[in-house]
């Protein structure tokens, strides 16, 4: 019994000396380390590595733009002032309610016969249904209903040329099939 108590004790001063050794790694102070001061300190004292040099800015000829007695390239094309006798959309028009839509998105789901004349009809995006006759406006492009058909309408829009002008264009919408 007395060996086991010798054995017990051993065993607790072994353990009490390891925590102690534990304890010690937590609880160290600036004195406990001074190899890890002195390498922060070294480390700190080092000169920065050199920038890299910066970028030669290219230098660009300057030019002088002496155009005085040549066509200004911002002016109309072709000399067209606007007052050319061509096709124009008539900005004092009051805009009707299928021209806020874009054509594609109009579609035809029939036709109404009022005597000699024919009206089409078209649901718009807004899931409303419109009467269309000859003469109506719809889509986004100034497009006039020139004829309605059984299974379609045929329109023509303006369309810029790209050059100052205006083109006609023509289109139709087709009857849906359901």
């Amino acid at each position: 019994m007395r060996n086991t108590r010798k054995a017990a004790g051993a065993v607790a001063c072994v353990l009490a000396l390891a925590l102690t050794g534990c304890v010690r790694g937590v609880d160290s102070t600036p004195g406990d380390a001074p190899n890890l001061h002195e390498w922060v300190a070294n480390v700190k004292a080092r000169p920065a590595p050199p920038l890299d040099p910066l970028p030669v800015m290219q230098q660009f000829e300057t030019f002088e733009y002496a155009a005085q007695d040549l066509r200004d390239p911002f002016s109309t094309a072709f000399g067209d002032d606007g007052s050319g006798s061509g096709p124009r959309p008539d900005s004092n028009r009051r805009k009707q309610v299928l021209e806020q839509f874009p054509l594609d998105s109009l579609d035809m789901v029939g036709t109404l016969h009022t005597g000699p004349s024919m009206v089409a009809l078209v649901m718009a995006p807004d899931k409303v249904t419109y009467r269309v006759s000859p003469g109506v406006y719809m889509g986004q492009n100034d497009g006039r209903v020139t004829h309605v058909q059984e299974d379609r309408i045929d329109l023509v829009e303006l369309v810029p040329d790209g050059a100052g002008g205006w083109l006609e264009r023509p289109a139709s919408v087709a009857l849906e099939d359901n």
